[in-house]
């Protein structure tokens, strides 16, 4: 055994530690999660996921109906940039209404439900008198304005019901007899009805299935027994399925499902199978913006139904998994807004429209990958039709309005101020430059943060 220089065995060495990097890149993991998740919670959130989710949507859909419509436009002897132009003309009128949405009161979108239930349902009865009204590939759900211009009233059924049915299951709430099951029926059910039947009269039952969901989300959020929603679930879908078994166009849509020929015995499928060869085509990063093959006269309603199918052809699956995740950010911001809110009208409003888009893109996006019937509904802010466009803009106006409502949000936007220049006022420090009214406004912050923030 060796010795020191003294004779006595060497000390034994301290074991060695283990190696750090592992654990400093555990720490650093950890600690991006924390702050992703601190990024997360933050009051504005939802506020900033729904402007800049909507924004990004609307302009990605833009590029696409450009994208789409050339050709149809060009066999229509039409300029190519035709539809693009009459989308763009609808996102900037849609632009104002999102705007004043925004900014409108609580009190003010309530007093607005009750007219817009009345011009919706005036407008959707003027639809079924000859003359008025205009038949679009079957179904008689239009109403012309002149020239080329043409109004959905139906559309704007689906903004009435949620604004209406909003506002009447708060005021129902705030007397407390929503928990009497005739009070949370009548006359929220025979209301919606009443616009389904209207609508169903004119043979769309897409934008049918749009309202019906909507009913079941406020039905839902007003904390309907599973016996009563069950009940009423139960009578929607056998009305659906005599509807489907009574029309041979909408049986022939459901014998479509799984199809991967165009013609799939007695039923055509061309449509359906088109729309699965252009996302099929695709491949990772698409084909490139412009160099679509189906939209040269295969892909039927290549630049409104069928839009998405265009956009995993020349996206690929890139471009269809980032119009997925917007989507998705918009619908949990659109919860996050009803879950967090002391006010009914806020939570039944936000959840209604949260509905409504989320259910319409899942329509839209099931029917084009082939997993449930194609129902002719647009893609929400992504399709081309400005009677589409319209009304969903003024509902992202209101879930903006209302994610700003939240007294933390309002709070946090107080705190902001322009970056350069200097406050105005008297009572200047030393230098010149008054104190910065952020270190005043953060501590109202944290007395005005609701208790589900962090």
């Amino acid at each position: 055994m060796p010795t020191s220089r003294t004779g006595r065995p060497p000390a034994p060495r301290a074991p060695r530690r283990p190696a750090a990097p592992r654990l400093a890149r555990e720490n650093g993991v950890l600690a991006f999660y924390n702050r992703a998740r601190r990024g997360w919670d933050r009051p504005l959130t939802a506020y900033y996921l729904i402007f800049g989710g909507s924004l990004l949507i609307t302009v990605l859909g833009l590029v696409m109906v450009y994208s789409a419509s050339q050709i149809t436009a060009l066999q229509m002897s039409l300029p190519g940039s035709y539809f693009f132009r009459k989308q763009m003309l609808a996102a900037v009128i849609g632009a104002g209404l999102l705007l004043a949405a925004s900014r409108m009161p609580v009190k003010l979108h309530r007093a607005l439900a009750y007219p817009i239930l009345a011009g919706a349902v005036f407008l959707m009865a003027l639809v079924q008198i000859p003359g008025i009204g205009v038949s679009v590939n079957g179904n008689q759900n239009w109403i012309a304005l002149g020239g080329s211009f043409q109004i959905q009233p139906s559309e704007f059924g689906k903004l009435a019901l949620v604004l209406w049915g909003a506002d009447l299951l708060a005021r129902k709430q705030d007397k407390k007899l929503l928990t009497q099951w005739k009070h949370m029926l009548v006359p929220l059910v025979p209301a919606a009805f009443m616009l389904l039947g209207l609508i169903m009269i004119g043979g769309d039952m897409g934008t049918a299935i749009i309202l019906t969901a909507i009913l079941f989300g406020l039905l839902w959020l007003a904390g309907a027994p599973t016996r009563l929603f069950a009940g009423v679930l139960s009578i929607a879908a056998v009305l659906g399925l005599i509807l489907i078994k009574t029309s041979a166009n909408r049986m022939a849509r459901l014998q479509c499902l799984g199809a991967t020929e165009p013609q799939s015995g007695p039923v055509d499928c061309w449509q359906a199978v088109h729309g699965i060869y252009a996302l099929a085509s695709g491949g990772i990063f698409g084909s490139g913006l412009g160099a679509s093959v189906e939209k040269w006269g295969q892909l039927p309603e290549a630049h409104t139904d069928f839009i998405f199918a265009v956009t995993g052809e020349e996206l690929g699956l890139a471009g269809t998994l980032s119009v997925l995740a917007l989507f998705a950010a918009l619908g949990y911001a659109g919860i996050r807004v009803a879950g967090r809110t002391e006010d009914p009208f806020v939570r039944y409003a936000a959840g209604g429209v949260t509905t409504w888009i989320t259910a319409q893109a899942v329509i839209n996006i099931g029917a084009v990958l082939g997993l449930l019937p194609i129902a002719g509904v647009p893609l929400p802010l992504f399709s081309y039709g400005g009677s589409a466009l319209l009304p969903t803009m003024f509902a992202i106006g209101l879930l903006i309005a209302f994610a700003r409502d939240e007294p933390a949000a309002r709070a946090a936007l107080a705190m902001r101020q322009p970056r350069f220049g200097r406050k105005r006022g008297a009572g200047g420090t030393g230098s010149g430059r008054s104190p910065r009214r952020w270190n005043t406004m953060r501590r109202r912050a944290s007395v005005a943060r609701s208790s589900g923030e962090r």
